[in-house]
């Protein structure tokens, strides 16, 4: 499998000002040194807790936000040296599904010229081919092709999110990035949007970068997973090794959150709860990060840092004791 996009000691730090005449400067740091790749074709899913920074990774990845330090390689090419001029070219190659999939559609505009517009600014198709362009991608969608003429209060919530997808794949891209893009939806029009994204993906051979706070979620539609904690990766891992085999005290934990539809098997597991706060990203804890809440946490967990090391093909996990 080809690796289509390579992020090396990705960090983003965000400047916080306090005191008297804001004088003390602090950095929050959101990312803080990630590593991963994804192959082409591929799904990544990144999920953790909200907060430990992993939809700023998908707004460095498309460089809505600028990197503090790091890599961010696409097809060979570093997307953090590149001009806006390039960058506004390649931008046609990433695209991205949004949260909240109301608040990212424009209130004023139909159905159509939400997606139509981004054909035209790229100057994809004659003017006179859009619309029949917006039509096909409705439908594949799952909407009709008369839609075109609505708008978004006009929609359900799962209806606007696939007009969200569809303006996503107007430009043809590469990879899209899927922020939390089932969160806000019911559980019903969740599995459809997800199935949705899983055809998608075997009939275009589209590259998923998945972010979502729920293993459930992500599982369904992996390929790989990384699980994020206050900025780092703890644990990284094919989907279903690692939910066979997770070794991380915190992916056990989050692991132990997600329901088995079998009634023996779920009054017979015993829940892992993680107590306590998440630390300030302002100020992490030394050592390893999750420490402070760690239930098998030692002298060593306080004072050195674990790496994020193998511990079996293609499985990664930073903790000592694993």
């Amino acid at each position: 499998m080809n690796t289509l996009l390579q992020v090396t000691g990705l960090k983003k730090y965000f400047p916080v000002r306090n005191g008297f005449f804001n004088r003390n400067k602090q950095y929050l740091k959101a990312v803080d040194g990630v590593d991963f790749t994804i192959g082409e074709g591929e799904t990544f899913g990144l999920v953790g807790e909200s907060g430990c920074g992993k939809s700023t990774i998908g707004r460095l990845v498309l460089r809505l936000l600028e990197p503090t330090e790091g890599q961010i390689v696409f097809d060979g090419e570093d997307l953090c040296a590149m001009d806006k001029k390039t960058l506004r070219g390649k931008r046609r190659e990433i695209q991205i599904v949004f949260q909240d999939p109301y608040g990212s559609l424009n209130p004023r505009m139909t159905a159509g010229q939400i997606i139509g517009e981004p054909m035209a600014k790229h100057r994809l198709y004659p003017k006179n081919e859009i619309p029949g362009q917006v039509r096909h991608l409705l439908a594949i969608v799952g909407l009709n092709g008369d839609d075109a003429d609505k708008y978004p209060h006009e929609f359900s919530g799962g209806q606007r999110q696939r007009i969200v997808i569809a303006r996503a794949l107007s430009l043809r891209p590469r990879l899209i990035v899927c922020d939390e893009p089932v969160s806000a939806l019911d559980v019903s029009i969740q599995a459809q949007i997800l199935n949705l994204l899983v055809e998608l993906q075997k009939k275009y051979g589209i590259t998923y970068l998945f972010i979502a706070h729920g293993m459930a979620v992500v599982q369904h539609v992996s390929h790989r997973i990384g699980v994020m904690y206050l900025g780092k990766l703890v644990e990284l891992s094919s989907s279903q090794d690692l939910f066979d085999h997770c070794l991380h005290p915190y992916t056990k934990a989050l692991m132990s959150a997600v329901p088995i539809p079998d009634p023996e098997i779920e009054d017979n597991r015993r829940s892992i709860p993680v107590e306590g706060e998440v630390p300030s990203p302002i100020h992490p804890p030394t050592g390893c990060r999750f420490h402070t809440r760690c239930p098998l946490v030692c002298d060593r967990c306080r004072q050195e840092e674990p790496l994020l090391r193998p511990v079996g093909e293609n499985h990664f996990v930073a903790c000592h004791l694993a």
